[in-house]
């Protein structure tokens, strides 16, 4: 395990694996059933795990995060992801749909209010789902804020990262015609919703590749090459939600909305050098919301597996069970 300045490894704090309680596919409508899944202690503080992406699904990883004893944990892969079904679909699959979707789950597990846990995109469904229902959230930890502004999806679609990895700017460009390179996100647009599998997979890995190959500070390069299925369901829905601008209604929604996080208590964990969510959006966030308190995390990048990330976020949530504000 790596070391971190000398003392243990960063992830000796993670809870050890834990076997969900409960597991079951959620009729959310319109045509969608959802995965949901639930672990650790049934009377304790419930949490609700908002995974990245969109289309990433959660993980059993999430589950370490949170002291078994202490916590309620809900997981749920968001729609067209993961164990959710209809698989790779973005019909009716908008930020809007998943935050009626986690308000399902809310009442189905009977939690009145409860902590938002996410990251990334997590962190971009967090907060509008503070947004909108700000009387449910007992305290948001958001790590890797994406705000789904059109600077930072310039910053990592429109060449900004690609000045620190030319080389893989280079791959992700190359598949599309020299013409249509100043808007990327529409390029890969038109093929990863072809209808030729074959090619909507080639463009989806490509996707999947750049992004995963930025996600660590200690990445060199090399992401590997994801399953397809997984690919074209991260990569299509990913697509589908930043061609649409996260479904907002203006650019710069979440910060020109923070004011009705007023009542909400937040943290933020980013990592110094996150090559995918720029520190900057986290800074600009916590500048307009008071309650919020921001831990910037040196020689740290995006991944939610960074060391000094996963120790922050374990610390950060014990320290919330004693107890909660």
């Amino acid at each position: 395990m790596n070391k971190v300045s000398g003392q243990k490894s960063a992830y000796s704090y993670l809870y050890p694996q834990i076997v969900p309680n409960d597991h079951m596919m959620l009729d959310v409508g319109d045509g969608h059933e959802i995965y949901v899944e639930e672990c650790g202690n049934p009377d304790g503080i419930p949490v609700v795990v908002l995974h990245g992406g969109p289309g990433g699904g959660c993980s059993p990883y999430m589950r370490r995060f949170f002291n078994p004893e202490l916590y309620r944990v809900i997981l749920f892969d968001q729609r067209g992801c993961g164990r959710s079904r209809p698989f790779a679909s973005v019909e009716a699959n908008t930020t809007w749909h998943l935050i009626d979707d986690i308000e399902t789950i809310r009442r189905h597990c009977g939690i009145d209010r409860w902590i938002v846990f996410g990251g990334s995109w997590g962190a971009t469904l967090a907060l509008a789902y503070a947004q909108t229902h700000p009387d449910r959230a007992l305290h948001l930890v958001l790590r890797g804020v994406f705000l789904a502004t059109q600077d930072e999806l310039d910053w990592f679609y429109g060449g900004g990262a690609g000045l620190f990895w030319p080389e893989l700017w280079a791959e992700f460009v190359a598949l599309v015609p020299e013409a249509e390179r100043d808007d990327c996100i529409a390029a890969y647009n038109k093929r990863l919703f072809s209808g030729d599998r074959a090619e909507e997979i080639t463009f989806a890995r490509a996707w999947s590749v750049w992004e995963n190959a930025l996600a660590s500070i200690g990445s060199n390069g090399v992401a590997g090459e994801p399953p397809a299925e997984f690919a074209r369901a991260f990569a299509r829905l990913e697509n589908h939600y930043f061609t649409h601008k996260a479904f907002f209604d203006e650019d710069g929604q979440l910060l020109k909305n923070a004011d009705q996080l007023a009542d909400v208590a937040g943290t933020i964990v980013q990592g110094r050098f996150d090559m995918i969510c720029p520190p900057v959006s986290a800074y600009k966030l916590q500048k307009v919301w008071p309650r919020a308190r921001l831990t910037m995390i040196g020689q740290s990048g995006h991944a939610l597996s960074e060391p000094d990330i996963t120790r922050a976020l374990v610390q950060v949530m014990d320290g919330l069970a004693r107890p909660v504000r």
